[in-house]
């Protein structure tokens, strides 16, 4: 098969169900076919990338020994792994599955049937992008952990000019094959639905980009890495950073203090709003009615297909400094997607809250989801918020009068202490019951709980499998009891937090009609 018969989509159509064995018999006689040519230029640069700590060392051990041979020889290694990598990679799509061979030093053969095919993913990189090559990922809708990760379908890399073709066929061979198209219809006779535009970035949105821990994660592992390999604690020990210290040292520490906490706010809001401009410029989000189409980013690309007939609900994120620029992302609740690979489920990257809901609103088909309004969870849900934030704040007063009552002196300070506890706590109180709520809509649950981390999930009823209703001990004495929604989307699970007990079995109930007899009946 050459590079136009992969691209044309006729040429890997489903068959009818009756036709299946002879097209499996007919499927062994395919040749396999190896990744673009033009790989070999990128699989050894990928590895010693990857192996540069690896690399570091060894020239490191070269000059100490007057052997500079280490460094060209773990490049060398390297480079002939990269090449080893793409001569023993084939892969063949034929009519009934998918199949990748892969393995230098262990073969393996990783074989997806059509009919399971859920999405697929473009990616590339800067350099895949100047040679004209893009990786793509299909994904089976299964819900995978981290130590799945070798099992993945991808392709690395193909000719950029193939992939649309190669994607829609994929696509809509595999809806063909599970019955949502005319059997024995050829791809490419299928009117493929038109994208409709319903959300895009835009440059304006990287005022959010601050708003977030992403700067001083940077910073972070910026600091870490470069006193793992010594070049830290070479610049602290230098003369020109022990010049500044004792310079600043005479503004007084308080100062100095200030000074460190404005340069650190500087820099990660810096370096947030590269990163963001990077992950998320020219992003767009598009919908033909099947399948919800996602593409960014300026330098390494993704695109991403979230299938709707796999689609739970959304998820509306607002983290505390986010909420506070009245921004929000958006993420959507997918079967077999597991909620931690972020940028698999992504809508919208943080932005205004208002596109956020209008996006959510437009994805979900639902205009109330934004507008309904959230039903509190009444006194006793409130004062468990207030005991548990103040507790901190109560135990340090009572150490402090224990401590004044037997003579110790107990200094300013510490008075203070215990004050901007109690006014702490009592704010995340506040902002965590007002957080706080629930509501059933035909179709659908809505739940939101946090303050730090707040989170609004839209699930649809459809895809809640089973009930759960917890009582701890303190829970019971309170009279409350969180209900949790099991669903084989994104987290597992999603929970209405704190609700009245009296009132667990009305919301099953109301969610998936007679479900709440089911489940009083074996409370």
């Amino acid at each position: 098969m050459n590079e136009k018969q992969l691209g044309d989509p006729t040429a890997i159509d489903i068959p009818a169900e009756a036709e299946t064995a002879a097209a499996e018999a007919a499927e062994e006689e395919q040749p396999w076919l190896r990744l673009d040519r033009r790989m070999l230029l990128v699989h050894p640069v990928n590895e010693v990338v990857k192996l540069l700590p690896v690399l570091l060392v060894s020239v490191v051990l070269g000059s100490q020994s007057g052997n500079h041979w280490w460094g060209l020889g773990v490049v060398t290694l390297l480079v002939v792994f990269g090449l080893l990598r793409y001569f023993t990679t084939t892969y063949r799509i034929g009519p009934v599955h998918v199949q990748l061979r892969t393995g230098v030093f262990q073969k393996k053969l990783l074989s997806v049937p059509r009919s399971r095919i859920r999405s697929v993913d473009v990616e590339a990189g800067v350099m895949h992008r100047l040679l004209g090559l893009s990786i793509v990922r299909i994904g089976t809708g299964q819900r995978a952990g981290s130590g799945h990760d070798s099992n993945k379908f991808e392709l690395n890399a193909l000719s950029t000019a193939l992939v649309p073709d190669l994607r829609a066929a994929l696509l809509a061979g595999a809806q063909q094959a599970r019955g949502l198209q005319t059997p024995g219809a050829p791809a490419s006779n299928v009117t493929e639905p038109v994208d409709t535009e319903i959300g895009h970035w835009e440059p304006s949105w990287v005022r959010y980009a601050p708003f977030s821990f992403t700067g001083i994660a940077i910073i972070a592992a910026i600091i870490g890495i470069s006193f793992q390999y010594g070049i830290g604690t070479a610049v602290a020990k230098s003369s020109a950073v022990s010049d500044s210290f004792d310079s600043l040292e005479s503004l007084g520490i308080a100062l100095m203090v200030v000074i460190a906490l404005v340069v650190l706010l500087v820099l990660s809001s810096a370096l947030a709003c590269v990163q963001y401009l990077i992950a998320f410029g020219n992003m767009k989000l598009t919908d033909n009615g099947r399948i919800l189409h996602v593409s960014h980013g300026l330098l390494k690309t993704r695109q991403t297909t979230l299938d709707r007939a796999r689609l739970r609900g959304t998820t509306l994120k607002e983290p505390l400094l986010l909420r506070l620029a009245r921004g929000a992302r958006l993420d959507a609740i997918m079967t077999g997607v597991s909620a931690e690979k972020k940028e698999s489920s992504l809508l919208l990257p943080q932005g205004p809250r208002r596109e956020a809901e209008r996006v959510m609103a437009t994805v979900i088909g639902d205009s109330r989801q934004a507008s309904t309004p959230l039903i509190p969870h009444g006194p006793a849900a409130r004062r468990r918020r207030y005991t548990r934030a103040l507790f901190l704040a109560t135990v340090a007063f009572l150490v402090c009068v224990a401590c004044a009552a037997s003579g110790v002196h107990v200094p300013i300070y510490a008075w203070f202490g215990v004050a901007a506890l109690a006014i702490g706590g009592a704010a995340l109180a506040y902002d965590r019951y007002n957080g706080l709520g629930h509501a059933v809509l035909p179709g659908w649950l809505i739940t939101r709980s946090g303050s730090l981390d707040r989170q609004r999930h839209s699930l649809e009823s459809e895809g809640v499998i089973g009930w759960t209703v917890r009582e701890t001990f303190f829970q019971r004495r309170a009279g409350v009891a969180t209900v949790v929604a099991a669903t084989p989307a994104g987290t597992g699970s999603y929970e209405v937090i704190d609700l009245p007990a009296e009132n667990a079995w009305a919301l099953i109930e109301a969610v998936t009609p007679g479900g709440g007899d089911v489940w009083a009946g074996r409370r």
